[in-house]
């Protein structure tokens, strides 16, 4: 009995190295992209990066112990990091430099982050759950595998902005996909538990044997501690009436992210979370996602892929996430494991994480498929995804004569199909269409 204790807390030391690979490849690439598209200086993005690490690790901690109490990631908001480069790209339209538009971006983050916080408080959550329904939840669940599993698809095959592929790179990552796919499908025990921590191991390695160097997502120039933690490094905060307006929006959208995480983790968890529960998270988010602010990062969110990712795993402890998280502050605050964990390959991260993400994909069509369907109530269904993924395939260039304050929002397939379902499902009676279940005759 003692052995099988003892045995049970050494897995928690791997369980938590897993969970910093997948913290931190979901959080590097948003500053590093925000910060090339604002013209940053390499000193600046890698202070940013630093930042992004400690408070990400530092929320998901306080999530898991006081918050929402889930084994649930919490970091830079899919949401807020699309809108952002979309923002950042429409600003000569705007009339707007790098400089304006990143005071402008501050000032939307810090009054999002208020304005969710007071939503939080006064029961905006009951008005959001109402229109969460199974059908929305199960529609955001479905949208999201397919955004993200494009992401990584072309993160895995070495997709360039010229539209090509890199064979080799894409033949690499099918090997880890399939290496990553059996060990969970085959091994026993706990070592099907730990195919995403093995499989980034063994493709890491294989990177380097193939290709003779590590591939470097970031930067490795040294900065101070002072400089990480310089104060607004965006510049003072500035309300242009645009930005703020799709903020709010953005801000509401993000809030939706956890309401959809935490009702799919109850399910994972077989358990009800309380009303409190709710309303922790969103403020520790919105609290987390006003600091970040201050010192030039996107606002926060939670994740609904860690869905997927506690799937695969099958590791619902919240002392692994907790581990990984302190590892994650670590990592941030010693610029040397910022840099070597930088070396990471996109391609081994990106290959990873699309076999975790299929597991969500089963999440969404388990949420749908209590919902009865035939020819007339498909639309409900098929109008909002499908759209959403129309728009996902179509090149961001395609919406320039869009008015720019709209750009990012009618060019993001996910949150446009989310409005539609949404919409839909509160103006259309749909119980209407359902066949009617015959009635019993009456007994004599």
């Amino acid at each position: 009995m003692q052995w099988n204790k003892y045995k049970d807390h050494l897995s928690l030391l791997p369980a938590g190295v897993q969970w910093l690979f997948f913290l931190f490849t979901n959080t590097v690439l948003v500053p590093l992209s925000v910060g090339h598209a604002l013209g940053m200086a390499a000193g600046d993005i890698t202070s940013s990066m630093q930042r992004s690490f400690i408070l990400t690790g530092l929320l998901c901690m306080v999530q898991a112990l006081w918050g929402h109490r889930y084994a649930l990631m919490d970091g830079p908001a899919g949401i807020w990091w699309g809108l952002v480069l979309g923002i950042i790209s429409s600003a000569p339209a705007m009339g707007m430099n790098p400089a304006s538009v990143a005071a402008s971006l501050t000032g939307g983050f810090l009054l999002a982050g208020v304005t969710g916080s007071l939503l939080a408080l006064l029961g905006f959550l009951k008005l959001l759950q109402r229109l969460f329904n199974p059908v929305v939840m199960g529609i955001y669940l479905l949208l999201l595998t397919f955004q993200l599993a494009n992401t990584f698809f072309k993160g895995m095959i070495g997709y360039s902005t010229g539209g090509k592929w890199d064979l080799q790179l894409a033949g690499l990552s099918l090997v880890i996909i399939l290496f990553v796919s059996f060990i969970h499908l085959k091994a026993k025990g706990k070592l099907s538990q730990f195919s995403l921590l093995l499989g980034i191991i063994a493709g890491w390695i294989a990177y380097v044997i193939c290709f003779g160097s590590s591939g470097s997502t970031g930067t490795a120039e040294a900065v101070s501690a002072a400089a990480v933690w310089q104060w607004l490094p965006w510049g003072k905060p500035s309300f242009e009436p645009g930005i703020v307006i799709v903020g709010l929006l953005a801000g509401l959208v993000n809030m939706t992210n956890t309401l959809t995480s935490l009702l799919a983790a109850d399910k994972l968890y077989q358990q009800q979370a309380t009303e409190k529960q709710y309303i922790r998270s969103l403020l520790f988010t919105n609290l987390f996602s006003v600091a970040g602010a201050c010192f030039g990062l996107i606002p926060f969110g939670t994740f609904a892929s860690s869905i997927g990712f506690l799937e695969n795993t099958r590791v619902l402890r919240r002392s692994a996430l907790i581990i990984g998280a302190a590892l994650l502050m670590l990592v941030g605050l010693i610029p040397a494991l910022s840099s070597w964990l930088a070396l990471l390959p996109m391609s081994v991260g990106s290959a990873v994480l699309f076999v975790a993400y299929l597991q969500m994909f089963g999440t969404a069509l388990n949420t749908l498929g209590r919902t009865a369907l035939n020819s007339k109530t498909i639309y409900r269904v098929a109008l909002p995804v499908l759209t959403g993924i129309g728009i996902m395939n179509i090149p961001a260039a395609a919406f320039a004569d869009f008015p720019p304050l709209l750009t990012p929002v009618a060019s993001n397939g996910l949150v446009v199909g989310v409005i539609l379902a949404i919409v839909m499902e509160n103006l259309i009676p749909w119980s209407q269409f359902e066949p009617k279940t015959p009635s019993l005759p009456a007994s004599r």
